[in-house]
Order: structure tokens, then C-alpha cells, then sequence
């Protein structure tokens, strides 16, 4: 990595956690790639099935302020 990509490295991890996933996205979105729309067409279908998981009781919720405590704190462990 340049030095130029740490300086913006290092700043970019002084950011919030929903700002450094902000800035995350837009990077990735900055990837021109045909695999994009089935990657994010997977994604969807993932983010459905948890849904439904979630309202049959299979699986609980945490917060996002919870999660992102978690973060800060080095613990990312998933909690079910």
C-alpha cells in the first residue's frame, strides 16, 4: 500500500462505524463489474431469508447501536 493509501487508511478508521460502511459502499460501488447486479441480487435474497427467519422466531435482533458498540469495542462475534 502507498503511503498516500495509509494516510487516507488512517483517517478513514477514525470514522464512525456507519460512516467508515458509508464510505465502504461507495468504494465498492466505484468497482465496474458485470458481477455486480448478481452479487447484489444474492445479497437481496440473503437479506430476505434472514427477514423471514427473524419474523418465525429462528433467529433474534440486536440494535444497531448494540452492533456497533460491539465493533468499537473488537467484539464481532455473532450473538443468535
Amino acid at each position: 500500500m502507498s503511503p498516500h493509501a495509509r494516510d487516507i487508511l488512517a483517517e478513514a478508521l477514525k470514522l464512525s462505524p456507519i460512516e467508515r460502511a458509508e464510505l465502504l459502499e461507495q468504494i465498492v460501488e466505484s468497482f465496474s463489474s458485470p458481477d455486480r447486479r448478481a452479487f447484489d441480487n444474492r445479497w437481496a435474497a440473503e437479506a430476505e431469508e434472514r427477514i423471514e427467519a427473524y419474523e418465525r422466531g429462528e433467529i433474534k435482533s440486536s440494535s444497531a447501536n448494540e452492533v456497533f458498540d460491539r465493533i468499537e469495542r473488537g467484539d464481532t462475534r455473532c450473538r443468535l
